[in-house]
């Protein structure tokens, strides 16, 4: 698996946790090659990693086994067409882990037998903690299901989903997902410093709480509701808490706030992968 020449398309912070999380994992440096036209991100990607880079995506594609497209959903379009020579040529796995943009957009502009895989990473995998979803076209043979996994694998949680729509309602759940957390945290932190406790104790206290939970939920068997049921005293603080939460129906709340990250997923592909 590691003498397989891979090629990343984009050299922003994803592509940079996934070089490392390869390099960390096994994969020989002078096999990876990551292309971007920033020279500054080249540079920096250069001096951390010793592997191959370059300004020009076509020298990145020339000779790869796998290619993962790591550019933002507005150029994927002028990207992918500009390798379309290089991808016949060469048929390597495509892994796409650019938000939103369906496989059948990827083929229009790369070739219509590309084997291709979606993938959705969150931002955890810059700490090699990320939960990624995986999608393959027909295309891909069971032993580029293998090395797709494994790439994700480099940098926590995949997953593969059959049906390609799920990736919409992924990007909503586990792709959008850290900013809601991030979100309950710094309300968690905001209430305690209103509640008398200094800047630093409620931010320290509300970091390892939430690592804390996930760390329990991680390693126990049971569901999210059992768990939260066995901390929940009858008649104590706890249970306060929870029912002001139910009372502003915070499910609802919850469930509104994903069904309009899988809608604003379904536009995005449809606005960013027109032909």
């Amino acid at each position: 698996m590691t003498d397989i020449r891979l090629a990343f398309i984009g050299g922003g912070n994803m592509a940079r946790s996934l070089v490392g999380g390869l390099i960390t994992d096994g994969w020989k440096p002078g096999l990876i090659c990551v292309a971007d036209p920033d020279e500054r991100q080249t540079e920096r990607l250069a001096a951390r990693f010793p592997i191959v880079t370059t300004q020009d995506n076509r020298v990145a594609a020339d000779q790869a086994d796998a290619m993962v497209l790591a550019v933002k959903p507005q150029v994927i379009g002028e990207v992918a067409r500009g390798l379309a020579a290089v991808v016949g040529r060469q048929r390597p796995l495509i892994i796409s882990i650019v938000a939103g943009i369906r496989e059948t957009a990827l083929r229009n502009w790369l070739g219509e037998h590309t084997a291709i895989v979606r993938a959705m990473p969150n931002t955890p995998a810059l700490v090699q903690s990320g939960a990624s979803a995986l999608y393959a076209n027909p295309g891909v043979s069971e032993e580029q299901r293998n090395l797709a996994e494994s790439i994700l694998r480099a940098v926590g949680l995949a997953l593969w989903v059959e049906d390609e729509s799920l990736m919409d309602p992924v990007t909503a759940l586990s792709g959008s997902g850290p900013a809601y957390f991030f979100l309950f945290m710094e309300a968690l932190q905001s209430a305690g410093k209103r509640l008398g406790l200094s800047e630093e104790t409620a931010r320290l206290l509300t970091l390892q709480t939430a690592f804390g939970a996930s760390k329990m939920a991680l390693e126990s068997s049971d569901d999210a509701a059992t768990l939260r049921r066995r901390v929940t005293s009858p008649g104590g603080t706890t249970e306060r808490a929870i029912e002001v939460l139910q009372q502003h129906d915070f499910e609802a709340i919850v469930m509104q706030a994903l069904d309009a990250a899988t809608k604003r997923s379904q536009e995005l592909a449809n606005e960013f992968g027109e032909d």
